[in-house]
């Protein structure tokens, strides 16, 4: 599951994941984010949308997700 960030590309989405990792010394939770590149092949994500991806194959140099359907349509 992601959020959306930009959806100006036709049949591409950016998608940023955010998620909480334990600092090995310290104990301290740390929030770390990390963004892919997902196809979407009728474009049906728009910006703000929580999606629900998965891995396939290698689409193009950066792209190797696609969107398997829109969990939450942003609120305007």
């Amino acid at each position: 599951m992601g959020i959306v960030q930009t959806d100006t590309r036709d049949k591409t989405r950016k998608v940023s994941i955010n998620f909480v990792v334990k600092h090995a010394k310290y104990g301290k939770y740390i929030r770390r984010r990390t963004v892919l590149h997902v196809h979407d092949e009728q474009n049906a994500s728009k910006t703000g949308d929580r999606v629900e991806i998965a891995e396939c194959r290698r689409l193009s140099k950066t792209k190797n997700w696609i969107v398997l359907r829109v969990v939450e349509v942003a609120r305007d």
